[in-house]
């Protein structure tokens, strides 16, 4: 929970520390610019509140790693969620109305992980999880988003360790085996979903692990 609470305050504090040349830049999701990412976070945002307001009364159905389905093939962009994602974030124009709406119903989401009972189940998907496991699944979801966003911007800030080295025990028990030791955590991130392709040095490394790469995460 708390970790939610710190990937997630992370994301935002470098969304608003962007200077507005930023938002034109591409970022690590095919198809998207930065600003495209913002206004899927902002959507996120609103998925977050959604669900943590929708209780639930049956067995919980999920966890935090079967949360995630794997999908066969890598976004390409064309999606109609992801056009209208791009069409959402045209038409902020301005990059601070952006910040400004991630701020906004982005702190809410944060304020309502912090006051949920993590005990408590909730819907989203069809599915039930714990808010616990919903709010975990979350942190992959946060960080990855993070990568993608400093994908092409060097300066902006990074992860919180800590976020790194969680979303990377999760992807790895998404994935059933281990990235090597060698792995820094965001390179087993960026590697394993997709983000990155090895090197042929770490696909040495990766041994029959490198053939079910990437895990598209869904």
């Amino acid at each position: 929970m708390d970790l939610f609470s710190r990937s997630w305050a992370a994301l935002r504090t470098a969304v608003a520390e962007l200077p507005d040349e930023d938002f034109a830049q591409p970022s690590g999701c095919t198809g998207w610019l930065v600003r495209d990412l913002v206004s899927h976070l902002i959507i996120d945002a609103q998925d977050v509140l959604i669900t943590l307001v929708t209780p639930a009364e049956t067995e919980p159905s999920r966890n935090a790693v079967s949360y995630w389905d794997v999908a066969e093939t890598p976004p390409t962009g064309d999606d109609p969620l992801d056009a209208l994602i791009v069409r959402l974030a045209a038409a902020y124009e301005d990059p601070r109305l952006l910040k400004f709406h991630l701020d906004d119903v982005g702190s809410a989401a944060g304020r309502a992980a912090e006051l949920a009972d993590p005990a408590v189940r909730v819907g989203t998907r069809g599915e039930v999880l714990t808010v616990a496991d919903y709010l975990s699944a979350y942190v992959l979801e946060w960080t990855l988003h993070h990568l993608d966003l400093t994908a092409h911007l060097p300066g902006a800030a990074d992860p919180p360790a800590e976020g790194l080295a969680w979303s990377r025990e999760l992807l790895e028990e998404i994935a059933g085996a281990s990235f090597p030791a060698s792995y820094s955590d965001r390179d087993a991130l960026l590697v394993g979903t997709g983000r990155r392709a090895p090197t042929d040095a770490e696909k040495v490394e990766l041994g029959e692990l490198a053939v079910r790469l990437p895990f598209i995460l869904d």
